[in-house]
């Protein structure tokens, strides 16, 4: 593939009304393909968003028709989709699953991935227990596009450095962090953090966020971001929805890990306490 990657962040201020937010989230998937992006990705629970009983209420099946439409605009523009997360329902489980998928342009699901961390957290006087609906995932998930790996998480997985080495360590390059991050945490956290991860990982960084009010005090800070091998930002979304895009110089990767070679002076000896295989 070429050494230049163009992606693109959507920022949808996602609500309760599915059919409206999956309505605007396919004009800016169409803009941010008309600006010549490869690779597309939403943010977290962008289709539906809101408490326990949006949730249950707007759930479908992994093959239903949110993810069904995403298909068919992958196909139609010729473009990877990372469908940020969407809430899906198995039957025979009584919780729901905070899914990232991964869709080609030929239009069939490549990779999924369930979020691992719940956020169950009193914060800005808000709680918030994700764990009341959703049930968490067991699996480290890498993926590739175009011959490039990359490493699925969603939202809080970002608090985890522990996730984000073991991905890098499976040989991601690119790591998707779709997310609803929340506006008080967001304005303190969600820069430093990802900026963290992709330093510490020497990686490239596509971070999606969920912008506005849902109600009951839960709003997310937005400021979707594109963060490069170093830690510089790329690329950051203003307040309100839109498209950011940035072009991935993966050569440079390559160029940060043999000027820093940090992921080569690891002592996994030493870290054995954290139940490492890799």
């Amino acid at each position: 593939m070429s050494d230049l990657l163009r992606v693109a962040c959507v920022q949808l201020a996602a609500d309760h009304d599915k059919a409206g937010n999956v309505a605007r989230a396919e004009q800016l998937v169409r803009a941010a393909a008309a600006r010549g992006a490869r690779v597309i990705a939403l943010p977290e629970k962008w289709s539906a968003i809101g408490d326990a009983d949006v949730l249950h209420a707007n759930a479908e099946p992994a093959d239903g028709p949110t993810l069904t439409k995403v298909a068919g605009w992958a196909r139609e523009l010729d473009v990877w989709i990372l469908a940020g997360s969407v809430i899906t329902r198995d039957p025979k489980e009584a919780r729901l699953r905070n899914l990232s998928v991964l869709v080609g342009p030929d239009g069939r699901q490549h990779a999924w991935y369930a979020k691992s961390h719940m956020f169950d957290v009193d914060v800005g006087g808000v709680s918030y227990r994700e764990s009341d609906a959703s049930r968490p995932g067991d699996e480290v998930v890498t993926a590739a596009i175009d011959g490039l790996t990359v490493g699925l998480t969603v939202c809080y997985d970002l608090r985890f450095p522990e996730l984000y080495r073991l991905l890098a360590l499976r040989g991601a390059r690119v790591l998707f962090v779709p997310a609803a991050f929340t506006e008080r945490t967001g304005r303190d956290h969600w820069e430093p953090l990802l900026r963290a991860r992709a330093i510490e990982n020497q990686c490239f960084v596509v971070a999606p966020n969920v912008f506005g009010d849902h109600g009951g005090g839960k709003v997310s800070y937005g400021r979707s971001m594109i963060i490069d091998p170093w830690g510089t930002v790329l690329a950051t979304a203003p307040d309100g929805e839109g498209v950011i895009v940035a072009d991935l110089d993966l050569a440079s990767i390559d160029r940060v890990r043999a000027a820093i070679p940090a992921l080569e002076h690891r002592r996994p000896d030493l870290y054995r306490m954290l139940g490492e295989t890799d």
